[in-house]
């Protein structure tokens, strides 16, 4: 079976941008974060994130901290030593887009003994992006921002192997089925896909698919395929393409078609969703 992660990173830029590497003497505030993930590795010592929202999270023991989604936060060092960390500002591309972003907790905590457990090569990765942040040789910022790119893909598939996301593409990928048949629709959105072709595909009853696929990702296969495709117009509608071009990479016969179900789910046409975009971008 073909690499159930990669089919679906392939499909949006994930860029990270590191924000703050080494002591943390003081309070580390992201309060005003309107935008993006966000992502903190605790190499040592203890803290404290305190979200917008109230909630409190005591981190006492090295490990990664995931904000998928905006979420106005501060780092507050525990008492006693300064803790060793590394922040970065994540950037998945627009979180409604994107299904892996949807499926997420707002706070996906793992500490790193667990991930550790996952091999050697998480290991080097994790002792590597330390090594790197507290280095000052040359383009040692470029190496700690793809490092960080990397752990967050590890993270992610030790979320989706040890099924610590009950319900999203995340826990929809870790069933073998029900992964031959994302895969696909995340390669392929162009294919005139039915509910038949889907279950023929998983290998099961047309009942017990729609049924297995509803349990794992929240939502029915067709409506998870809509919502993929239109994620999918909007971000090749965004890099320049005309709604006749885009029409046909995703599934539709034409653009009228492609323009009716954008206008059903969004509330407005491509033009119009375009000129809001660009006014927003100004």
């Amino acid at each position: 079976m073909s690499d159930r992660l990669s089919t679906l990173l392939a499909r949006f830029q994930l860029h990270a941008r590191v924000l703050h590497r080494g002591a943390l003497p003081g309070v580390l505030d992201l309060s005003a974060s309107q935008h993006g993930s966000h992502l903190h590795l605790l190499c040592e010592g203890q803290m404290e994130m305190a979200t917008a929202a109230g909630a409190r999270l005591v981190v006492s023991e090295p490990s990664v901290l995931l904000l998928p989604r905006p979420l106005g936060h501060q780092l507050v060092p525990a008492r006693g030593a300064a803790p060793e960390l590394v922040s970065a500002a994540i950037d998945f591309g627009p979180s409604d887009e994107n299904p892996l972003l949807r499926g997420l907790p707002d706070v996906l905590h793992v500490p790193l003994a667990q991930l550790q457990a996952g091999g050697a090569a998480l290991v080097l990765v994790q002792q590597s992006l330390v090594v790197e942040a507290q280095a000052q040789r040359c383009g040692h910022l470029a190496v700690v921002d793809r490092l960080v790119e990397v752990l967050v893909i590890q993270l992610l598939r030790h979320a989706m192997a040890q099924r610590l996301v009950d319900v999203g593409v995340l826990a929809g990928l870790a069933d073998v089925r029900l992964a031959r048949v994302l895969n696909a629709l995340h390669a392929e959105p162009e294919r005139p896909w039915t509910l038949d072709t889907m279950a023929l595909l998983a290998g099961m009853s047309r009942a017990r698919f729609a049924a297995r696929f509803g349990a794992a990702l929240g939502t029915p296969p067709a409506e998870y395929l809509g919502t993929w495709r239109i994620g999918l117009a909007r971000s090749l509608l965004r890099q320049g393409m005309s709604v006749k071009q885009v029409a046909p990479e995703v599934g539709y016969a034409n653009a009228s078609a492609l323009a009716r179900a954008f206008t059903q789910r969004l509330g407005q046409s491509p033009t119009a969703w375009l000129a809001q975009e660009s006014r927003g971008a100004g």
